[in-house]
């Protein structure tokens, strides 16, 4: 087998029985919107491959919130193909590089890959996906659905979002609605314009349930 087939048996091995919203079948996702961005782009479609199947190979979530895991996994994986240096630097800038952590934090490497990576992984965080996701998660972590109290933090640290706690549908306001705005490429933009209308119809719908209107 070739570097690409090894690197997705590593990978669903690698995440076999991780978080229903973090599984192999995420990875799946976001390399098939990976392959489809890639199409209007002049990239390294093997980097963007590597890229979107390596992204959350280990998410710092589920390491305590060590964010040098994921990098590390990868780069041990890479060099144990014969990966060459450059690639391999190139995939674990854009690991370490691609979370969204807050919308406060400024990447520090910049490339058509990572930008096309991003922009597949933000996909898989929004529309009817991303809502099954969100709750998912906030499912796993025991946080409430919604609490009128709590309201969403638009103003979080990369710190304070890593440590929130706050209701799943909070979620949507810190995170999910923000990212239509911060695609990368015109393909992930125009397929964000739908998904994005999407969740504001479910918070509708939510909230007309909530309050015993339908």
């Amino acid at each position: 087998m070739g570097l690409i087939d090894n690197t997705i048996a590593f990978v669903k091995n690698q995440l076999q029985d991780a978080e229903g919203g973090h599984d192999w079948f995420h990875i799946e996702r976001v390399y098939k919107n990976a392959l489809l961005i890639a199409q209007g782009e002049d990239c390294d479609l093997d980097v963007v491959k590597l890229g979107a199947l390596l992204h959350d190979v280990a998410d710092s979530k589920f390491h305590n919130g060590d964010e040098t895991v994921g990098p590390k996994v990868a780069r041990e994986f890479l060099e144990g193909q014969n990966a060459d240096e450059a690639t391999i630097q190139h995939v674990i800038n854009i690991i370490e590089n691609i979370s969204f952590k807050g919308g406060n934090f400024e990447k520090k490497f910049n490339s058509i890959e990572l930008e096309i990576v991003q922009d597949a992984d933000r996909l898989d965080a929004i529309g009817a996906i991303g809502v099954a996701r969100a709750f998912n998660y906030g499912g796993f972590k025991n946080r409430a659905l919604y609490n009128p109290e709590i309201k969403p933090n638009l103003t979080m640290s990369k710190e304070e979002y890593k440590k929130s706690d706050s209701p799943t549908i909070n979620h949507f306001y810190e995170k999910l609605l923000l990212l239509k705005n911060k695609m990368n490429t015109s393909t992930g933009s125009k397929i964000a314009e739908e998904r994005h209308h999407y969740m504001e119809q479910f918070l509708n719908q939510f909230y007309a349930e909530w309050e015993g209107q339908k």
